[in-house]
């Protein structure tokens, strides 16, 4: 009659069934990699047999790497005098789970709940009503005399002048969708009128910043491509916000708005 497993070799068996199929699942990728490298050598480009060579690469590690866990797990299991303590307890766990029919368990005694004990009472600490602080003492004036005779004159209250609506006010994403297609437009059309007047008047761009005159010294340009912004954008004209006025500033000006000279729209009280 054939001698029953113990509970240690079941417990190798077990393992080595756990992880069968993860083994044969990295050979195959191995197998597949070393493949593509055939085929990648008939090529007349070299290069193409880098990535499946180290897709075999890295699956042959792992293979190796698993197969060397698992024949130490069984030389060890097998041969108790080359155990660590830390591998004796992995195995006496493994027999431990192995075991069809563990003997049961002695049922728990619950322990007696102890009776709590009456602590006395905290005493009681008396509240303390801590006093606010006095208030700061009040200032001395001094009275003049009554024959002299002081006139204070009262300090001008600031003038705040209401400043007008900016374009930081207006929220063009309120509009309907129309009008904020407009917007966009008129944005990119002044943008590129201003790139197109710098691009063809250089010289008269940069003594206009110098002199602080663009407005003058570029009027036919500046006239020109207002027409036709204006024109284009006729119904956004009222709305509080003058791309063309910004991106004369911006391209022509380069940033500096006193370049301009006297602006000739009116948008331009708004900025």
């Amino acid at each position: 009659m054939a001698q029953e497993p113990t509970a240690v070799e079941q417990a190798i068996a077990r393992a080595l069934r756990d992880n069968l199929e993860r083994l044969q699942r990295a050979a195959e990728e191995m197998h597949h990699a070393v493949n593509d490298v055939v085929s990648a050598c008939a090529s007349n480009r070299p290069t193409n047999a880098l990535p499946p060579l180290l897709r075999a690469q890295t699956a042959a590690a792992s293979l190796n790497a698993s197969l060397e866990v698992l024949s130490r797990f069984v030389t060890v299991a097998l041969q108790p005098a080359q155990r660590t303590p830390f591998e004796t307890e992995i195995a006496r766990l493994s027999s431990a789970v192995a075991v069809e029919a563990p003997a049961a368990a002695p049922e728990p005694v619950r322990p007696t709940p102890s009776v709590p004990k009456p602590m006395a009472a905290a005493p009681q600490v008396p509240a303390v009503r801590v006093a606010p602080p006095p208030p700061p003492p009040a200032p001395v004036v001094e009275v003049p005399a009554a024959h002299s005779t002081v006139e204070f004159e009262p300090a001008p209250l600031p003038v705040i002048e209401e400043a007008p609506e900016t374009a930081t006010d207006f929220d063009v994403n309120h509009l309907s969708a129309e009008e904020q297609e407009l917007h966009r437009r008129a944005n990119r059309v002044a943008k590129v009128s201003m790139q197109d007047i710098k691009m063809l008047r250089p010289e008269q761009v940069r003594l206009g910043r110098e002199n602080k005159d663009i407005c003058i010294r570029l009027k036919d340009d500046i006239e020109k491509a207002h027409r036709e912004y204006d024109r284009r954008f006729k119904p956004i004209m009222d709305h509080p916000v003058d791309y063309f006025y910004k991106w004369l500033v911006e391209i022509l000006a380069e940033g500096d708005a006193s370049a301009l000279g006297e602006y000739p729209y009116a948008p331009v009280k708004q900025h």
